[in-house]
């Protein structure tokens, strides 16, 4: 059994849901150190709810750029134990597969990135610059006090970073088929639309919110924010709740809730989004309040050192292929680190699992993404 398998096997068994570790850290943290790498806990949060951050370092013998691998160990719920064919923070093999709770989102990559990081300082122990590792516990949850927090701590204290990969599971077919090189942004709106509640029989005596809301809502869904551009596919908007009502067939209701989200391109801004949402509702004379939260904003690496060392590893690794690069998908860590690093990609294993019941990983791309990540490193930071 190959290292990185071990690894992963070990990560798995940790039962570390967002916002917990699970012992996750402590153990990456000793292997770590083992290895010669200065390990600083950057831990943040509510004491009933503390996330990890770990931040391990390894200096070379001449000055260089230093290359971040980031990744988080938190995961989802499992959900429904029923629901699973074995326990989901019991590692368990079947036909070629390794099953468990963050087996592919992103156990298998920290594990990977861990060995590399092990492997590449042991072969090379004078390179150049500095090898460094990020790891979380809060990705999958508010991302408060994981990566956000950290990069505000290194803007602090002035730590600079020039390259970073983040392993989030971005193949799509096979190991290695896609990279991303950006992300959109992220904006969510809370639309509280006012009404006045009254008996269905009597409709002139109430106002319905649902009835008010209706026209503008079609505009917004039918709206076209912008149209992309090379990099980026067209904003989008979608609503993720609607709520109305007092359980009650004969009343009409005095407010509606309604939550949506826009994914959006360098092409929008926030604030524009903002203004054409507020002028669509008030065109429509929708009483109203919205509550906004920004979850980040997009990011673009364009080709360059990192993502040509990147490609030129996976093309050694897996039989010529050339990935594609892409923006598509949610947001990740990645928004954080990229406000202090000039190049950031993501890359990791088939994310055709990620969140479902019965996640799973091929094994066979565990030692193929290991090598991966460990000849990027030696590109950049050759000795």
């Amino acid at each position: 059994m190959n290292a990185a398998l071990r690894l992963t096997e070990q990560l798995i068994s940790c039962p570390s849901v967002t916002p917990a570790d699970g012992g996750t850290l402590a153990l990456l943290s000793a292997r770590l150190a083992a290895a010669g790498f200065a390990c600083e806990r950057l831990d943040d949060g509510p004491a009933d709810a503390r996330v990890g951050n770990l931040y391990a370092v390894h200096a070379g013998a001449r000055p260089g750029p230093t290359v971040v691998l980031l990744g988080h160990v938190d995961v989802v719920p499992p959900g429904p134990l029923a629901g699973w064919r074995s326990d989901p923070f019991v590692p368990t093999h079947r036909d070629g597969r390794l099953y468990g709770r963050g087996a592919a989102d992103m156990k298998t990559a920290v594990a990977a990135m861990t060995v590399a990081a092990e492997q590449f300082v042991a072969e090379a122990p004078q390179h150049a610059g500095r090898v460094a590792l990020l790891i979380t516990s809060d990705e999958e949850g508010p991302s408060l006090h994981g990566v956000r927090h950290v990069v505000e701590s290194f803007v602090a204290r002035g730590e600079k970073l020039d390259a970073c990969i983040v392993g989030e599971p971005t193949s799509v077919q096979r190991l290695g088929d896609m990279i991303k090189n950006g992300r959109r942004g992220t904006l969510s709106g809370r639309l509280v639309v006012k009404g006045v509640q009254g008996h269905v029989a009597y409709p002139q005596l109430a106002r319905n919110p649902v009835h008010e809301l209706a026209p503008a809502l079609a505009e917004l869904a039918a709206t076209r924010w912008d149209e992309g551009n090379a990099h980026f596919p067209p904003t989008t908007w979608q609503v993720s709740n609607l709520n109305a009502g007092t359980g009650a067939l004969n009343v009409i209701p005095g407010s509606l809730v309604c939550e949506f989200n826009f994914r959006y391109s360098t092409e929008s801004t926030t604030e524009e989004l903002k203004e054409r949402v507020r002028e669509i509702l008030d065109r429509h004379r929708v009483e109203h309040e919205i509550a906004w939260t920004h979850g980040g904003d997009p990011f673009l690496t364009r080709p360059g050192p990192l993502s040509e060392a990147l490609c030129a590893a996976i093309q050694a690794e897996c039989g010529g292929l050339r990935p594609e690069l892409s923006t598509t998908g949610g947001t990740s860590d990645g928004r954080f680190i990229a406000r202090i690093c000039p190049q950031v990609v993501e890359f990791g294993v088939v994310n055709a699992s990620i969140h479902q019941v019965d996640e799973w990983v091929e094994v066979a791309s565990i030692e193929p993404l290991t090598r991966i990540y460990r000849r990027t490193l030696a590109t950049l930071l050759a000795p």
